[in-house]
């Protein structure tokens, strides 16, 4: 599933080509995504100018002159500008005709992905309103996530990855960011220090940094806006190296399950 740096490397791509151009058309073919396209999605937002684009979590804003769209690119989803009169694959299931541009096209071949159209503030709709702080921001810090944390038996690896708690940490960077915090994903979040989730803090942060510098990491289907892939996946230290010697001390990689997810960690560098 793309996960924030995957998201904003998206929006990044996407903001010269987008912001301030009108959107001329919008083309379903199918509308069976997660939740159906609206109907009348395409009368909505016809004519109207995409005044900003941004991200919030997992989720792409276009701010529109009336209104706003929401997408999210679900577990093979992905956004590209290709020109308007190329032909459609399978999977290509929506084309906004941009003016001066050619079209955004939406690919998604398990469909988990998502489009909807709000009125108001995007941050009030269902999907965002509960929405944790971001990691790169201030709001995210050690004494904010100990106070959440206090009581709560559930594994920090689970913790992190709950977007209530914090957004857009999926697996991947999960298991990055605890093993160079030194933390064992088995964890008990209600155990950790406020020193130790200081160290996590820095790690979460370092990681996605780091992802974002390298353009995130292409595994499966995703790509960049303009097809290119990101090579973070170049970078792992356990993730999905499970059995493979540990790049610190050369123990081998432990792989576990947890929440019907892999986990990927140091039983020497990772301590409970």
């Amino acid at each position: 599933m793309p996960e924030l740096p995957e998201v904003e490397t998206t929006c990044r791509g996407l903001q010269p080509h987008l912001t301030g151009r009108r959107i001329e058309a919008l083309k379903v073919r199918d509308a069976r995504l997660r939740w159906p396209v609206a109907r009348d999605l395409p009368g909505r937002i016809a004519g109207q100018r995409i005044r900003r684009l941004r991200r919030r979590g997992k989720y792409l804003i276009l701010e529109l002159e009336r209104g706003a769209l929401i997408v999210h690119l679900g577990m093979s989803g992905a956004l590209r500008i290709v020109p308007a009169d190329r032909a459609p694959q399978k999977h290509d299931h929506l084309d906004w005709l941009i003016e001066g541009v050619g079209a955004l096209r939406f690919t998604d071949p398990r469909r988990f992905g998502s489009v909807h159209f709000v009125r108001g503030e995007p941050e009030k709709h269902a999907l965002l309103a509960l929405l944790g702080p971001e990691p790169l921001s201030a709001d995210f810090n050690a004494a904010g996530l100990r106070r959440a944390s206090r009581g709560r038996r559930v594994s920090i690896k689970e913790f992190l990855m709950n977007s209530r708690i914090v957004v857009g940490v999926g697996n991947i960077y999960a298991n990055e960011s605890l093993f160079h915090a030194g933390i064992d994903p088995r964890t008990s979040a209600g155990r950790i220090s406020l020193k130790r989730y200081a160290a996590l803090v820095d790690a979460v942060r370092a990681t996605l940094d780091a992802a974002l510098e390298a353009g995130g990491s292409s595994l499966r289907d995703w790509l960049h806006a303009d097809g290119g892939s990101g090579y973070f996946q170049q970078q792992y230290f356990v993730y999905a190296r499970g059995g493979e010697a540990c790049r610190r001390c050369a123990q081998p990689i432990r792989e576990i399950r947890q929440g019907q997810r892999a986990s990927f960690f140091c039983p020497v560098c990772q301590r409970r």
